[in-house]
């Protein structure tokens, strides 16, 4: 009859054991493992005893008081040092963690736009709960953004998307309306509600192409079959506001950029009838494992975001 294969059963004396056989096994020695555990050489022998009699297999070869492991025993202690060392160090490893909070750095990637409109009051609530924190703002928006984010260079992104990636966890936060700005004294700010036909005949200052916003306002426009016209292409919310004023053309934008100033010398009129808004929120790898910091930071602004059964929305990407 062949004999049936060991089988490891629960018992509560089984990290003994094992913790009893790592170091035995370590430092070659029943004596010294006893040293090691601050135990007497008979209890260990009897745990080792044990797990031999209850595995059902040899796990030393003894020469004299030097011990040998079998290729039985090599195999469970290649497959049982990493437990019994994550397990000693768990209340060290655990305090670590929790000190964590206390120092370390947080590394986010976001556009430029992000940076100067959005980030500013959370940057500042953040630091005051989290002085010791070192935080790295790295200005890089859409593909760039998003290989830093899955290369695990930041630990998470802030900004808007549009398309949100199978391996992407999107967490829209925030929404900001679109709307239009022109010179004050440009005809489009006596039409009352300007329509998409009013825009037509007046040229645009907007992004460059390979960016949301452009690609957003020429899909609009071509939706409702409406002709329209480029007159600059720039990038930056800040300049594109700037030459408006100057009266070299109109823009479609995010209200997020607009301030009290920018009203005092543009006409702004919200497109929401036509445009849609735009989301602002967090972003992370899939199934990313967020630090300490990274987890304060986000439970600042949403707690619930990334938790498991929490939402994975889509919204709008960053311009």
């Amino acid at each position: 009859m062949s004999k049936s294969p060991a089988r490891f059963y629960y018992k509560g004396s089984r990290l003994k054991q094992l913790r009893a056989f790592c170091n035995a096994a370590r430092l070659g020695s029943v004596t010294r493992a006893a040293e090691a555990l601050f135990l007497s050489q008979p209890a260990v022998s009897l745990q080792l005893g044990a797990l031999e009699s209850e595995i059902g297999v040899s796990l030393f070869e003894r020469h004299g008081r030097r011990l040998n492991l079998t290729r039985e025993g090599q195999v469970l202690y290649e497959l049982a040092r990493p437990l019994v060392d994550g397990l000693d160090g768990l209340e060290t490893a655990f305090q670590s963690r929790l000190k964590g909070l206390e120092g370390g750095e947080l590394n986010i990637a976001a556009g430029a736009s992000t940076i100067l409109y959005l980030l500013p009051q959370l940057i500042a609530d953040f630091r005051r709960s989290h002085p010791d924190v070192q935080l790295r703002l790295h200005n890089v928006t859409g593909k760039d953004g998003l290989a830093l984010i899955r290369s695990d260079e930041v630990d998470l992104a802030v900004g808007s998307m549009l398309d949100v990636p199978n391996d992407i966890d999107y967490a829209p936060l925030y929404s900001f309306d679109p709307v239009l700005i022109t010179p004050p004294d440009h005809p489009l700010a006596r039409a009352g509600d300007p329509t998409l036909e009013d825009l037509s005949p007046y040229g645009l200052i907007l992004p460059p192409k390979r960016l949301t916003t452009y690609r957003l306002v020429d899909l609009i426009f071509q939706q409702r079959k409406v002709p329209y016209t480029v007159a600059l292409e720039v990038g930056g919310w800040e300049v594109i506001k700037q030459y408006v004023a100057m009266g070299l053309g109109i823009s479609i934008v995010t209200s997020i950029c607009i301030s009290e100033a920018d009203r005092a010398r543009l006409f702004v009129h919200n497109m929401r009838e036509y445009f849609p808004p735009r989301s602002y929120g967090v972003v992370i790898r899939k199934g990313k494992y967020l630090s300490p910091q990274a987890r304060a930071f986000v439970d600042q602004l949403k707690p619930s975001a990334f938790a498991r059964g929490g939402y994975d929305e889509a919204g709008h990407s960053e311009r």
